[in-house]
């Protein structure tokens, strides 16, 4: 270590983007409050174990919030556990084999404040991801393949 003290003061997102980069963001607390929705970019995916964690600051009334890879050749692996308003408690949803965005709409895929996500650098190409929030509506995965 070059004798640099690493910040752990959250990061406020309030605009309509955020690219994320290890320097500024791994390890860090990522509070989104953007409520018209944050189009979020990770950096590549090169194996570095580094962490970033989203909170959600504020429920997203319009247009959705993503969180997406960097790059074509990049996936998350991991899973979603989403809180419902209907009759069943708790959802899960896998990622598939070419998942590489996460998208929350304030209503049928999460986005309400306090919902939590945590992305790991965890291989090279492939991001690990967990993703704790609830839903209103018809409920549905928040993973998907848009990069």
């Amino acid at each position: 270590m070059n004798g640099a003290v690493l910040s752990t003061t959250p990061v406020s997102a309030t605009g309509a983007t955020l690219t994320c980069t290890k320097d500024a963001h791994a390890g860090r607390t990522i509070v989104i409050s953007a409520v018209a929705g944050c189009a979020v970019t990770l950096p590549a995916a090169t194996g570095t174990g580094s962490v970033y964690r989203f909170i959600i600051g504020a429920t997203i009334t319009s247009n959705s919030t993503t969180i997406k890879v960097a790059n074509s050749t990049d996936v998350m692996s991991g899973r979603a556990f989403v809180i419902s308003d209907g009759a069943a408690a708790v959802l899960g949803y896998a990622t598939g084999a070419t998942s590489d965005t996460i998208t929350l709409n304030g209503t049928t895929l999460g986005g309400l404040i306090g919902d939590h996500i945590e992305i790991i650098d965890a291989i090279a190409g492939t991001f690990a991801v967990r993703v704790f929030t609830a839903a209103t509506g018809t409920e549905a995965t928040p993973f998907s393949a848009t990069v």
